[in-house]
C-alpha cells in the first residue's frame, strides 16, 4: 500500500507499507507526474519502515517508469529513504553514486522531520 504524505508540493513524499501493487504504483505516478507539471525540479521522500514486498507487477512498472525518467534525473536532485532495514541502506548505497544528478540518504524512523526537511531543501 503507499500513502500519499502532506508535504510542501514540491516534495513527493510517500509511505510504503505491506506489498505495494501496480494499483499503488500508478497512484504514485500520477502523483508524480502532476508535480512535475508544476515544478521543474522534486525532492522526494519514501518513508519504507513498514514496506514488506512489492508484486511482480509493481516491479515491473516501476522499471519502466524509472527507464522513462532516465533522462529527467536532474528533475529528482533529492532523495530522503526513512528506513531501519540494513538490506535498504545498502541498496541506497550501491545506487547513489550511480544516479550522479541525484543524492540519495537514508534516514532512521526517528529522524523523519529531519529527512522531509532535507528533501524539500533542494538545490537551485
Amino acid at each position: 500500500m503507499i500513502e500519499i504524505l502532506p508535504a510542501p508540493d514540491h516534495v513527493a513524499a510517500y509511505r510504503l507499507s505491506g506489498e505495494l501493487t501496480g494499483e499503488d504504483y500508478d497512484k504514485v505516478v500520477a502523483d508524480l507526474e502532476a508535480r512535475l507539471s508544476r515544478h521543474d525540479k522534486l525532492g522526494v521522500y519514501v518513508d519504507m519502515v513498514d514496506f514488506t514486498d512489492m508484486t511482480a507487477e509493481a516491479l515491473i512498472k516501476d522499471l519502466r517508469y524509472a527507464f522513462s525518467k532516465f533522462g529527467e534525473l536532474k528533475r529528482f536532485p533529492r532523495e530522503a529513504v526513512v528506513t531501519d532495514r540494513g538490506w535498504v541502506k545498502a541498496l541506497v548505497g550501491l545506487v547513489d553514486p550511480i544516479y550522479r544528478h541525484t543524492e540519495i540518504r537514508t534516514f532512521a524512523p526517528d529522524e523523519r522531520e529531519a529527512a522531509l526537511a532535507w528533501a524539500q531543501a533542494i538545490p537551485a
